[in-house]
């Protein structure tokens, strides 16, 4: 394949290769597979609370470990990721986390079980920031809206496939730690397959064709003309921008209703609603699906808009707006409802709506040089994830002190709205200089 990449030379008339929707995929399926093993947790929790004899706060903190060593290595694996390439980061860390997710089969008291999802949360720190590099490396910027709910679709996906396929496991053997054995060893053999496909740039790649190539490489080439002169300088002078400190803090309110649907909800609709085991998995994977299926609708919507020449922050904006007031009224209504049917509907519609907002992962691209994009996609999962060590806590005390989920769901409502301000304040027209 051609390395020439010069403006006079024509694009060539075979059909452009797709290598890169197929990483994407990949790491759509890579994430997914984050998310069930985090979520084998939540709906095996039921389970492991009758066995270690667990009262609700201490549920909190073991719901909440795995969120503790994810965000304390989100910077450094961001970083990891700048240095080193996506490739090997996102190889190494899946081989972990499977390991570690395997490891907690052995649990023989809670104290264990949360040491194992401390490693857990470490190994799988660095993917998502390696995700958003590979967005900046291989999408044009008309591409990345796609690319980021591809990313970032995993969650709901994960979270929904991880309800059904930990469910029956667990109805299958009648043991939740076989279940935890199976889904880790599932995952060593995807983080061994990523390793032989991933490729840290496009031309590296033998699946890609000169058409591919040129087309990214051509889109990189007209955004870096428009773009300010950027630096190796200090990474932290991102930190002076408005639109760094939203982007992280929308991120963070965002998680704050995920997180705390994928960690508590199980257990809500078993105690309030009496949603069984085996009923718990559909219910899950209904409600998490319909996320999915939102994020997946919302990339399409935005790049599609971006496509036609309109204004990013009109794009950006209206999507974000609607997505974030749809979600709070759809989470505050669960409180006032009662039959199960009408909770599960709420709870889908909050969470198709709310996964638009996975088009966040497109930000490190739009608002910094691709060099830094492995520390801004960090500094991003970062907030989302001081959500999920404080939601799991707070949920946890307000339900042990107050017996019930009402404070815990306008919590939630609250959270939707602060997502609402960040997102308007952002400027996504604008790639900030260092």
């Amino acid at each position: 394949m051609s390395s020439s990449t010069g403006a006079a030379v024509a694009l060539p008339s075979a059909p452009r290769s797709v290598v890169r929707w197929r990483i994407f995929v990949l790491l759509l399926a890579l994430v997914s597979i984050n998310y069930i093993d985090r979520a084998s947790l939540s709906i095996a929790m039921p389970l492991i609370t009758k066995e270690f004899m667990i009262p609700p706060a201490i549920q909190g903190v073991i719901l909440s470990a795995f969120f503790w060593t994810y965000a304390l290595m989100q910077i450094p694996g961001g970083m990891l990721t700048d240095r080193f390439k996506p490739r090997i980061v996102i190889a190494i860390s899946t081989i972990a986390w499977g390991a570690f997710q395997a490891i907690g089969a052995a649990a023989v008291s809670w104290p264990l079980l949360v040491l194992t999802r401390l490693g857990l949360g470490a190994a799988e720190a660095p993917i998502y920031p390696a995700g958003g590099k590979l967005n900046s490396l291989w999408m044009t910027p008309h591409e990345r809206a796609r690319g980021a709910t591809l990313l970032d679709g995993g969650a709901p996906l994960g979270a929904a496939l991880g309800s059904l396929i930990i469910a029956a496991l667990i109805s299958a053997f009648g043991s939740w730690r076989i279940a935890f054995i199976v889904a880790g060893a599932g995952t060593v053999l995807c983080g061994l397959f990523a390793w032989h496909y991933i490729r840290n740039s496009p031309r590296d790649h033998a699946g890609v064709n000169e058409a591919e190539a040129l087309h990214i490489e051509r889109a990189h080439a007209r955004e870096d003309e428009a773009a300010p002169a950027t630096s190796r300088g200090n990474l932290l002078t991102y930190l002076k921008y408005r639109s760094v400190w939203c982007m992280g803090l929308g991120w963070l309110f965002f998680n704050i209703v995920f997180y705390g649907l994928l960690t508590w909800m199980p257990t809500y609709l078993y105690k309030v609603h009496g949603f069984n085991i085996k009923a718990l998995g559909n219910v899950a994977f209904f409600i998490f699906f319909a996320g999915f299926v939102g994020e997946i609708i919302g990339g399409w919507i935005g790049d599609f808009w971006l496509s036609r020449g309109a204004n990013p922050n009109l794009v950006f904006r209206t999507l974000f707006s609607i997505a974030a007031v749809i979600a709070t009224i759809s989470i505050f209504s669960v409180a006032y409802v009662s039959t199960p049917e009408a909770v599960v509907l709420l709870l889908a519609s909050t969470l198709f709506f709310l996964r638009w907002c996975g088009m966040y992962w497109a930000l490190p691209a739009i608002l910094g040089a691709r060099e830094h994009a492995g520390f801004l996609s960090a500094f991003l999962n970062l907030g989302g994830n001081i959500a999920g060590i404080t939601v799991s806590l707070i949920v946890g005390l307000i339900v042990q002190l107050t017996g019930s989920y009402f404070l815990a769901l306008m919590f939630f409502a609250a959270s939707g709205l602060a997502l609402l301000a960040c997102s308007l304040s952002i400027d996504y027209t604008r790639k900030l200089p260092v």
